[in-house]
This record gives structure tokens, sequence and C-alpha cells, in this order.
């Protein structure tokens, strides 16, 4: 019995040694991408080149007429009738809908 514990403890050490490691290869693995990142903005900069903008996500039926008329709440409504979705991803749906459409939800 002693034989079982003492290996389950060897065992939880060699997982908290081995998982220490992965931490910083992870810190090591971002600060790289943040470096090329950094290079591809530079490059892109240079070039003129500007990042694409994503498509406005589709707006359900009454949405876009809600918020043109400054209605953000009823447009969130609208939007979660028509899509099921809860009240967070509603609101960031339309709030996203409103800014790349350029309308300005109260």
């Amino acid at each position: 019995m002693e034989w079982i514990i003492a290996l389950l403890f060897l065992v939880l050490v060699a997982l908290l040694i081995s998982s220490g490691g992965r931490g910083a290869a992870e810190r090591q693995r971002m600060a790289r991408i943040a470096a090329i990142e950094r290079k591809l903005d530079l490059i892109m900069d240079n070039l003129g080149i500007a990042e694409p903008v994503p498509p406005a996500p589709p707006a359900p039926p009454g949405v876009l007429e809600e918020l043109a008329a400054g209605r953000k709440i009823q447009a969130i409504k609208a939007y979660r009738e028509a899509t099921g979705v809860g009240l967070r991803e509603a609101k960031d749906a339309v709030e996203a809908i409103a800014r790349l459409r350029g309308l300005s939800p109260r």
C-alpha cells in the first residue's frame, strides 16, 4: 500500500516538472509570434497595405432598422429572437454590425 502512495507521489512530481517546461516553451513561442507580427506590420506599413476588414456579420430582419433608429436594446432583442443566441453574443454581434456599417448605437 505504501509503495502505491509513493508511486502516485512520483507521478505527481513528474507531471508538475513536465508542465513547468511547457509554460516556458509556450511563452517563448508566443514571444516569437509577437515578433513576427511586429515585423509583418512594419512590412505592410512600408508597402502601404491595409489589413483587410472582416465582412459585417449578417443582420437578421429588423436589426438594421432598429439600429438606424438608435434603438440598440430593441436591435439586440430582434437579433436574439432571430438567432436564438445568448444576450452577450447578441450584444457583441449587434455592436459589430453597427460598427462595420457605420451606425452608432446609443
